[in-house]
Formats: C-alpha cells, sequence, structure tokens
C-alpha cells in the first residue's frame, strides 16, 4: 500500500460519505479502518465510506461485471457492511462522472441489493432506479420512550420500518436504534423512518439508520416511506397502472419518489462532491490498531 490513498468527500441531501477509489480492489478498509474513516472529530467523518472498485475485481460483484462495470462496495459509518444506500448511489455515480469513467446519461451500478441503473441528467440531478419493494406481511411496532406505534414493514434490498407520526419530534433524539417488536421481524436490524404528512403527495421523515444513526437523509428510507404512503393512501400503482409520485423532506434537502406500474421505483434529488484529497496510510492502520 502506498503512504497516502486518495478520498474524496460528498452528499447527497446531506447525506455524508468517504470515497475511497480502488479500482483494482487492493486497499484493505477492515470495519475499524472505515470507523475511522467515518469519525467526524478523529477521522474525515461520514455517515458511510463508499469504496469504488471494478465489479470484476470484487469477489461478491463480479457475477455482476457483466452488467456493471463498477461496484459500490458500501459500508455504514461503524466500519459494518451495507446490501445498498440510495444517496449514496447518486453520490457514486457523481464521482465517475467527476472521475471520467462515465458521462451524462445512463449507467449500471452494481450494489449488494442488484444492479441499479442510474441518470445522470444535465440539469445535475442523478435519478436512481431503486428496484420494486417487498412488503412482508406481520404487524410491526416501534418504540420511542413510551410512545409506540404500528410500523409498515418495507424492504428495499435492506430492511425498514415505517412509522408515521403526529409530530417528527416524537421520533426523540435517534442516537440508540428505536426498539422494534417482534425481533423476528428483522433479525439484523433495521433502518426506522418516523413520518409526517406536509400535504397532498409530500411526506418529511426523520431517520434512525442501521450502523449510522441518525443521519440527514437515507434514499431507500424514502423509497419505503413513499411505499408505505401510497399504501396508507389507497395507491398501488401496479394494481392501478397510474403512477404514484410523493415528494419526501429529508433533514437534508428533497428527494422526488415515483413507483410505476411496473412496481420499479424511481428515485431523483442532488448529488454533490464538495472535497477531494489523501487519507496518510500511516495515520489509518495505527487507527485500525488502536
Amino acid at each position: 500500500m502506498s503512504t497516502r490513498i486518495a478520498f474524496l468527500k460528498g452528499h447527497g441531501t446531506e447525506n455524508d460519505f468517504v470515497i475511497v477509489p480502488d479500482p483494482e480492489n487492493i486497499i484493505d478498509l477492515p470495519p475499524a479502518a472505515v470507523a475511522a474513516l467515518c469519525d467526524r472529530r478523529a477521522g474525515i467523518g461520514g455517515d458511510g465510506l463508499l469504496h469504488v472498485v471494478r465489479s470484476a475485481a470484487h469477489p461478491e460483484a463480479e457475477g455482476m461485471a457483466a452488467e456493471a462495470e463498477w461496484f459500490m462496495d458500501y459500508r455504514n459509518g461503524d466500519g459494518s457492511v451495507a446490501e445498498m444506500c440510495g444517496n449514496g448511489v447518486r453520490v457514486f455515480a457523481r464521482y465517475l462522472q467527476r472521475a471520467g469513467h462515465v458521462t451524462e446519461g445512463d449507467l449500471a451500478v452494481a450494489t449488494r441489493g442488484g444492479v441499479k441503473t442510474v441518470h445522470i441528467a444535465k440539469d445535475g440531478d442523478v435519478t436512481v432506479s431503486m428496484g420494486r419493494a417487498v412488503l412482508p406481511e406481520g404487524d410491526v411496532t416501534v418504540s420511542v420512550g413510551e410512545r409506540s406505534w404500528p410500523a409498515r414493514n418495507v424492504n428495499m434490498g435492506n430492511p425498514h420500518a415505517v412509522a408515521f407520526v403526529d409530530d417528527l419530534s416524537h421520533a426523540g433524539d435517534l442516537l440508540s436504534p428505536p426498539p422494534f417488536s417482534p425481533a423476528a421481524a428483522y433479525p439484523d436490524g433495521v433502518n426506522v423512518e418516523f413520518v409526517v404528512d406536509r400535504g397532498p403527495g409530500h411526506v418529511a421523515l426523520r431517520v434512525h439508520e442501521r450502523g449510522s444513526g441518525e443521519t440527514r437523509s437515507c434514499g431507500t428510507g424514502a423509497c419505503a416511506v413513499a411505499v408505505a404512503a401510497a399504501r396508507r393512501d389507497g395507491a398501488d400503482p401496479t394494481a392501478t397502472g397510474a403512477p404514484a409520485t410523493y415528494t419526501v423532506d429529508v433533514p437534508g434537502g428533497t428527494l422526488v419518489i415515483t413507483e410505476r406500474p411496473d412496481g420499479e421505483i424511481e428515485m431523483t434529488g442532488p448529488a454533490v462532491i464538495v472535497a477531494e484529497g489523501e487519507i496518510d496510510a500511516d495515520w489509518l492502520e495505527s487507527a485500525t490498531s488502536a
């Protein structure tokens, strides 16, 4: 490993990421290294890390290499591995564009949640085809303090519990994962969204992301919320043949989510690269072994 490692910093609706380009997958990034890089006081700081690898060079993605040249090896801020990150995909695409690997238009990105189709628009927004939502059966409840709410179980390649509340302050500080039941509903933990209505087709959320705590935005969470809101409002595009679109306000901005009649969900929003630099490999090794 060289003594310095290139990195960039980016965000999508203020869901921020450390980006580590590593096309040939030669940089060792154990959980402790990722957590050190994402530390907001002692590291670079981020809700997660985007490890940019060619699909053919990564054992988890080589089977997708024929469909997508690039693999988003996404890690949560605590170093744990995650299936998908919707805001992360947009920032990942923006990095590929900045680096000259892709241009405006369509591209495919491999993730642990499958291959995602991305469109980079001339106006700067990025649209991601997020796949179809799965709505597991069974009642779920989430709690904060003495309050509890029924939640809609929505899987967007990663698990979500969506609770509609009267006031976003009822979500509490979201420093620790909100308790949920039954435990069997989410054996590997869950992202929890607390949602209020802002108007017809318009909602706002706060989210506790599994492994990261409260974040300023969650792309898969916004999609899960839009699907849950549509079903609550009696809309199912796969049944009616009419798309359902929701504007979803997150603490860091606004996302537009459309569920199409074929079940595919599209998310549109901004993606920004704010800085680039070098990581000192000696520091990273020391931080990892501490």
